[in-house]
C-alpha cells in the first residue's frame, strides 16, 4: 500500500463528569452553518465549536459514525503518559445512555472500535442503514463525549488490561526497536514518547487527574464528527444538532501544544538485545509535517526506496539475499516527523553489513528517474481510487488528515503527489538523508557533523484557505443487499472447462468491480510432501509471466488502478482482485496471463523462500505461535504420512529447505487445470459482454491427475494440559479447545452459533465481562466456533492473553465461565440480544461487496443459493433457550478440553 494511503488507515462512578442539558429541540443558534463541500463531503459547523463531515454514499448498505476527539500521546503532560489511550478504554465503560456501550454495539452487530495515535483519539461504530441506527450512534456519541462515568472501580480494572496490552508489545523486538528509535531521535517532543504510554503512569494515574484530562478534552470544541453511508442528510443533521448542539461551548481556552524539536546535531545510535531468531536494522530521518510542501515528495522517495520489487533499497538488500524483508514510510503528524526505514537481516548476512549497504543506498542518493516518479505516482493513484471508492474507509481516514490539521490534507496529499518531479525528489534526499539527522539501530562514529534544519508546519488556514479539491466520485445504485435482492439479481453458469461462474451486477460507488477466481487440484496422493511448494505456487505465479516480470505485473496493475493477488495452499489457488469497470477487460486479461502463462522466476523464487525462514525462526520464541501448533498437533494427531499432518517448527523448516522451484512448477504443469473451481464477479460490469472473456481464462485447461478434496475429521482426543515455558516475554496466552461432529447444517449448529456468540464471540460475552471487565487479567479473551459444510467436523475453542503471573486466573476463570454455561445455561434476554445482533451482523456483512463475493463463490462450490442465508437467519429466530442451552450440553464439555499455556512463567 502507498505510504499516504498506509497512514490515513489501514484499525474502544458515581457520578457523570459533566452533564449536558435535557435532550431537546435545538434553538436557532444551534443549527449547522455549512462550511464547504469537496468532493462530495459536505463540512458543517456549530455554535458551539463541534465540526462535522457528512458523506452521502447511496450504494452503501451501512451507516458510519465515527467520532473523532483532537487528544492524542502529543498532548500528555508529565505524570500523563499514555492517558489519552487509557481515556479511550474508559469511554466503553458505560455513560448515561448506554452502560455497557461494549454490550450494546455487540446487540446491534456493530463494528466497531476505539484507537488512539499521537494526535487523536476516535470512536467509530458501522450499523446497518436505518434511521434508528443511525439516531442510536450519534446519540451515543455525543452522550459519552461529556457523560461518561470515568470511575474509580473501572479504573482499578482497566488498567491491568491496557497494561496487559502494553505487555503484548513487548513480546515484538522489531515494535520495540522502534519505540527506542523514536526515543532516541525525540529529545523533547512527544513524538519520542508511545501512545500506550509509560508503565508506571498507567499503573499510578488518579482517578480525579484522569476526570480532569477527560474533562478538558472531551468537549464539542475539540471534535469533528463524521456520518458516512447510506443515510438521510436532512435527517443526520437535524440529529447533530439535537444531539452534539445543545452541548455547552466549554468556557476554558485550550491550550496548543508548542513544544518544538531542535535540529539534531549528530547521529544516534540504539541497541536493543531481546530474546529472538532475527536480526533487524532500522534507521529514522527527522522530515516535516505532512501539511509541508515537501511531504508528498518525501512519500514519492520513500517508495522508490522500499517497494517490492522495483525499490532501490529491495534490490540492494532482498535482491541479493543481505535482508529478507524491508519496511518503511513517512509517519503522518502534525508536527514534524519521521521517515523511518527497517530491514530484517539475512542468514549469512551481518547487522552492520546491512547497515552500510543501507545507509550507502540513502545518504549517496542517484538521482531519481522519470520511470521511478511514475510508477510511484500511478501506484499512488491506484490506492487513493480505491479508497475514495469506500465511504466507510474513507470515514475512518479522515481522523488522520484531521488529527494533521484539516480533513482536506487527505485530497490535498493526492494532488501534490501526481506534481512531484525527480528535481523535488532529490532535494528531499539532499536535505534530509544525511547522517547527522539520522538515528539507527547501530552505533556509526560521525567525523563531519552538519544540521538538516526541519521546517515548521505551515499555517493549515492559510494553505488550504483557496482549496476546491477534484471531481466527485461515481455514486453507486441504491441497493439493498438482501439475501432475496442478491439472489433475484445473481446469474449463474457453467464454463466449457467446468468452472461453476456467478455474476453479481449492480452500479457501485467509483465503478468498481470485484473478482474472485478459485481453482482445485490434486489429491492427497498427489500433493503428498508439496504443502511448502503448494503454499509458494500463488505468489511465485505473480512473480512473472511469458510477457512481463514482477514488476511489469506491478506497474500494469497500477496503470489499471488495480490490486490483485494470489494465495495457494495444498489443493487450493485463489486470485482475487478489484478495479473499475473501465479497465476490467485488461485486468482479466492481466488475470489469464498470470493463470495460465506463469514463468516461475528462480530470483523471485528465492526472494519468497528467504522471507519464508525469518518467519519461521520468530515463532519459536512466540508465545502464540507456539501454543496455537501445539493445539494444533493434539487436534488433528495425523501421521507424518498424511497430507494434514501438522509439522512441529523444526520438521517445516526442514520442508523449507528441500521444496525447490521446479517443485513448485511441476506441481502447476501436472496437476493445475481449469476443471474444477468457481469464478466471481461482483460490482459495475456488463455480464453479457464478460462472459467470452472469462471463458478463455479456463478454456481448455486440463490436467489427467484427478482431483480429490481432501476431507477433515474428528479424533477422539481425551483432555490434556500442557505449559510452554518462552523466555522473556511478557506477555501469555491461554488456549483452550474441543473438536466434535456438526457441520453447517446440522440441526444444532444455529444454536452453538449462539451459544457461543453468548459464551465469548463478542464483547460483552460472559468471558469478556469476566476476564477483562471484571476482573481486568486480558486484553483479548474470546470464543470461537467453526463448522464446516462438508465433513462433519467443528471446533469450539477459547482464547485469552495476560501477564504471565495471571495465567492460573486466567485460566480458572475461563473454565467456571464455560462450566457455568454448560451447566446453568443462558437466559431469555441474553438470546433476544444475542439473536438482534447477530441478525444485525448479517445485514452488514451482506452490505460488504467483498464479503457477498466470497460467499457467492462458497456457495457455487456448495451448490447453495443466499436461499441457505434466509434459512439460517429463520433458524436464529426460532431458536428457544432451551435449544441453546441443549445443544451446548450436547456437544461441550470443559473435561475434553485441551488445553494450552504459553510464556515466562518463571519470572
Amino acid at each position: 500500500m502507498h505510504p499516504a494511503i498506509r497512514r490515513f488507515s489501514v484499525l474502544f462512578l458515581l457520578f457523570p463528569l459533566m452533564t449536558a442539558p435535557a435532550w431537546a429541540a435545538p434553538d436557532e443558534q444551534a443549527k449547522a452553518k455549512r462550511v464547504r463541500t469537496i468532493e462530495g463531503i459536505s463540512e458543517y459547523r456549530l455554535e458551539n465549536g463541534l465540526r462535522f463531515l457528512l458523506f452521502l454514499d447511496p450504494a452503501s448498505a451501512t451507516v458510519t459514525v465515527n467520532m473523532t476527539v483532537l487528544v492524542g500521546a502529543r498532548h500528555e503532560g508529565s505524570g500523563e503518559g499514555g492517558m489519552a489511550h487509557l481515556l479511550e478504554h474508559m469511554l466503553f465503560k458505560g455513560c448515561k445512555v448506554s452502560a455497557d456501550p461494549h454490550g450494546d454495539l455487540a446487540k446491534r452487530g456493530a463494528r466497531y472500535n476505539g484507537t488512539t495515535t499521537m494526535d487523536r483519539t476516535n470512536y467509530f461504530e458501522t450499523l446497518p442503514a436505518s434511521d434508528e441506527n443511525l439516531e442510536w450512534g450519534i446519540r451515543l456519541e455525543a452522550d459519552r463525549l461529556v457523560n461518561s462515568f470515568i470511575r474509580h472501580d473501572d479504573l482499578a480494572k482497566e488498567m491491568t488490561v491496557v497494561r496487559n496490552e502494553f505487555e503484548a508489545k513487548e513480546n515484538n523486538p522489531e515494535a520495540l526497536l522502534g519505540e527506542r528509535m523514536m526515543a532516541a531521535a525525540y529529545r523533547w517532543h512527544n513524538y519520542g514518547k508511545t501512545v500506550l504510554g509509560n508503565r508506571s503512569d498507567i499503573e499510578r494515574v488518579p482517578i480525579d487527574r484522569l476526570q480532569a484530562f477527560y474533562r478538558k478534552y472531551y468537549q464539542p470544541d475539540n471534535v469533528v464528527l463524521t456520518v458516512a453511508g447510506r443515510f438521510d442528510q436532512n435527517k443526520a443533521l437535524e440529529l447533530i444538532t439535537r444531539y452534539f448542539g445543545v452541548l455547552p461551548r466549554p468556557t476554558r481556552i485550550l491550550d496548543q501544544t508548542y513544544t518544538e524539536e531542535p535540529a539534531q546535531d549528530g547521529e544516534r545510535n540504539v541497541v536493543l538485545r531481546r530474546i529472538g531468531k532475527v536480526s533487524v536494522v532500522g534507521v529514522v530521518y527527522h522530515i516535516p509535517a505532512v501539511a509541508h510542501g515537501d511531504f508528498s515528495a518525501l512519500e514519492i522517495l520513500d517508495e522508490i526506496l522500499t517497494a517490492a520489487p522495483s525499490g532501490r533499497l529491495y534490490k540492494a538488500l532482498v535482491e541479493t539475499k543481505k535482508a529478507t524483508q524491508l519496511s518503511g514510510g513517512p509517519m503522518l503528524g502534525h508536527d514534524p516527523g519521521v521517515l523511518k526505514i527497517t530491514a530484517q537481516v539475512g542468514d549469512g548476512s551481518s547487522p552492520e553489513e546491512v547497515r552500510d549497504i543501507m545507509l550507502g543506498v540513502l545518504e549517496k542518493f542517484q538521482p531519481a528517474t522519470q520511470q521511478e516518479i511514475e510508477r510511484a505516482q500511478q501506484h499512488s493513484k491506484a490506492e487513493y481510487e480505491g479508497l475514495l471508492a469506500n465511504s466507510q474507509q474513507v470515514a475512518l481516514l479522515l481522523s488522520e488528515t484531521m488529527a494533521a490539521g484539516d480533513w482536506r490534507l487527505l485530497f490535498l496529499d493526492r494532488d501534490r503527489l501526481a506534481k512531484v518531479k525527480p528535481a523535488d525528489v532529490d532535494r528531499m534526499a539532499r536535505a534530509y538523508l544525511v547522517s547527522s539527522n539520522r538515528t539507527l539501530g547501530t552505533y556509526i562514529p560521525a567525523a563531519k557533523v552538519a544540521r538538516a534544519d526541519i521546517p515548521p508546519a505551515p499555517a493549515i488556514a492559510d494553505l488550504l484557505k483557496d482549496y476546491q479539491g477534484g471531481g466527485v466520485v461515481a455514486q453507486g445504485e441504491t441497493f439493498d443487499p438482501t439475501p432475496q435482492n442478491i439472489e433475484q439479481r445473481v446469474k449463474r453458469l457453467q464454463m466449457s472447462s467446468g468452472v461453476k461462474v456467478a455474476l453479481l451486477p449492480k452500479r457501485t460507488r467509483g465503478q468498481q468491480v470485484i473478482g474472485k477466481l478459485t481453482l482445485y487440484f490434486g489429491n492427497d496422493q498427489s500433493l503428498l510432501g508439496h504443502n511448502t511448494a503448494c503454499r509458494f505456487l500463488g505468489p511465485l505465479m505473480l512473480g512473472g509471466t511469458k510477457k512481463h516480470n514482477r514488476q511489469e505485473i506491478n506497474d500494469l496493475a497500477n496503470k489499471l488502478e488495480a490490486g490483485i493477488n494470489a494465495s495457494s495452499s495444498a489443493g487450493v489457488l485463489r486470485f482475487n482482485w478489484e478495479v473499475k469497470r473501465t479497465n476490467l477487460p485488461a485486468l482479466l486479461e492481466l488475470v489469464r496471463e498470470i493463470a495460465r502463462e506463469p514463468v516461475f522466476p528462480d530470483k523471485e523464487f528465492d526472494t519468497l523462500k528467504r522471507a519464508e525462514k525469518p518467519g519461521l525462526e520468530k515463532t519459536q520464541t512466540d508465545p502464540e505461535a507456539l501454543a496455537g501448533l501445539s493445539l494444533d498437533r493434539r487436534l488433528h494427531p495425523y501421521t507424518k504420512h498424511d497430507i494434514r499432518y501438522y509439522p512441529t517448527i523444526q520438521e517445516s523448516m526442514e520442508r523449507l529447505a528441500k521444496t525447490t522451484r521446479d517443485e513448485v512448477k511441476a506441481i502447476y504443469d501436472q496437476q493445475l487445470s481449469g476443471q474444477y473451481g468457481e469464478l466471481v464477479l461482483v460490482g459495475d460490469f456488463d455480464p453479457e459482454g464478460v462472459i467470452p472473456q472469462l471463458e478463455e481464462i479456463v478454456a481448455g485447461w486440463k490436467s489427467d491427475i484427478p482431483y480429490r478434496r481432501i476431507p477433515e475429521q474428528v479424533h477422539a482426543v481425551a483432555g490434556s494440559r500442557e505449559d510452554i515455558l518462552v523466555a522473556d516475554k511478557a506477555n501469555a496466552v491461554y488456549l483452550a479447545a474441543h473438536s466434535f461432529e456438526v457441520t453447517d447444517t446440522s440441526p444444532d449448529y444455529s444454536a452453538l452459533l449462539l451459544g457461543n456468540y453468548m459464551l465469548g464471540g463478542h464483547n460483552g460475552s460472559r468471558l469478556w465481562n469476566r476476564l477483562r471487565q471484571k476482573e481486568g487479567i486480558s486484553y483479548e479473551v474470546g470464543s470461537y466456533f467453526t463448522a464446516l459444510s462438508l465433513d462433519p467436523y467443528a471446533v469450539l475453542s477459547i482464547r485469552a492473553t495476560c501477564n504471565p503471573a495471571n495465567i492460573d486466573r486466567a485460566d480458572k476463570s475461563a473454565l467456571e465461565i464455560l462450566n457455568q454455561a454448560l451447566k446453568n445455561g443462558f437466559n431469555e434476554k441474553e438470546l433476544a440480544d444475542t439473536k438482534k445482533a447477530v441478525l444485525q451482523e448479517v445485514q452488514i456483512a451482506l452490505g460488504n461487496d467483498s464479503f457477498v463475493a466470497a460467499t457467492l463463490s462458497n456457495y457455487l462450490h456448495l451448490d447453495r443459493t443466499f436461499a441457505n442465508v434466509v434459512k439460517m437467519e429463520k433458524e436464529v429466530a426460532a431458536l428457544t433457550v432451551a435449544d441453546v442451552n441443549g445443544a451446548m450440553a450436547k456437544h461441550l464439555s470443559s473435561n475434553r478440553l485441551v488445553i494450552v499455556r504459553a510464556g515466562d512463567f518463571k519470572k
